[in-house]
């Protein structure tokens, strides 16, 4: 049974943009071996990113892209609960770091970021 696996945003950009030799072959297998999920926050981090010009393209493209190609799916937790679950994640003050990780946490389920700090205080996370 396959498990479900949070992705972070630049994990996001790098399936999207094809960049499959960024990742490690320890989180290639949990990409290509669970269900693959985002917070919404990954949206808006993205626009975000597009907005300051770190990347090109629009969220929802990136979105549905990745949601034909590899079954990416959006959580639809309701967002009380998430915000609830990020106020506890003060070893940050970034807001996506703190939504992204706080979602996986309340599902007790794996967070793949190449993120150190995330994944130093975040028990869930791994690379």
């Amino acid at each position: 049974m396959e498990a479900v696996i949070y992705l972070d945003t630049h994990v996001v950009v790098w399936l999207y943009a094809g960049e499959f030799d960024r990742f490690p072959a320890s989180a290639s297998e949990f990409i290509e071996q669970n269900n693959l999920l985002i917070s919404p926050a990954v949206l808006l981090e993205l626009q975000f990113l597009k907005e300051i010009k770190r990347i090109t393209a629009d969220p929802m493209l990136v979105f549905q892209t990745l949601e034909e190609t590899i079954g990416l799916q959006l959580c639809k937790l309701e967002f009380y609960k998430v915000v609830v679950g990020a106020l506890s994640q003060s070893w940050t003050r970034d807001p996506f770091d703190r939504l992204i990780a706080a979602q996986a946490s309340i599902r007790n389920a794996s967070l793949l970021t190449k993120d150190r700090i995330i994944r130093r205080n975040c028990s869930t996370a791994c690379w």
